[in-house]
C-alpha cells in the first residue's frame, strides 16, 4: 500500500529496471532480481532498497515465502506505458501527439511505411 502523503511519481531508471525484470519474470526474489543483472551487477542492498521504495509507492507488493519476500508488480506495464507516454509528450512535445510523431520521422525513427500503417490504424478505428 502507498504511505498517505508518499507522491507517486515517474520511475527512476533503477526502479524502472526492476519493474521491467518484475513484468518480464513474474514475481521473484530480491536476489533473483540481483541475478539478472548484467556485470557488474548491484548489491543486494541496493536492489531491496529500491524494491521496498516501490513497494511504498504501492507499485510492488510481497508475499512471504520460507523466511523471505517474494515480490511481483501491483501495476500493469501498459499502465506505466500509458502514463510514461503522456508525460514524455506534454514535457518535451508542448503536449503535441502530432510534434511526438513529426519528431520521430525528422529523426528518421519512423519510416513511411511505417506511418501508412498508422494512418490505416487511425482509419480503422473510426470506423
Amino acid at each position: 500500500m502507498a504511505k498517505k502523503g508518499r507522491k507517486k511519481s515517474i520511475l527512476t531508471p533503477r526502479e524502472e529496471e526492476v519493474m521491467q525484470m518484475l513484468w518480464d519474470n513474474g514475481p521473484q526474489f530480491v536476489r533473483q532480481l540481483v541475478e539478472r543483472y548484467p556485470d557488474p551487477r548491484p548489491h543486494f542492498n541496493t536492489v531491496s532498497t529500491v524494491i521496498r521504495g516501490l513497494e511504498e509507492k504501492g507499485y510492488v507488493e510481497h508475499e512471504a515465502v520460507g523466511g523471505s519476500f517474494r515480490y511481483s508488480a501491483v501495476k500493469a506495464k501498459e499502465e506505466f506505458r500509458e502514463r510514461s507516454l503522456m508525460q514524455l509528450v506534454k514535457g518535451y512535445f508542448n503536449n503535441s501527439y502530432l510534434g511526438a510523431v513529426s519528431a520521430l520521422v525528422e529523426e528518421e525513427k519512423v519510416t513511411v511505411d511505417e506511418l501508412k500503417e498508422l494512418i490505416s490504424m487511425i482509419e480503422n478505428n473510426k470506423e
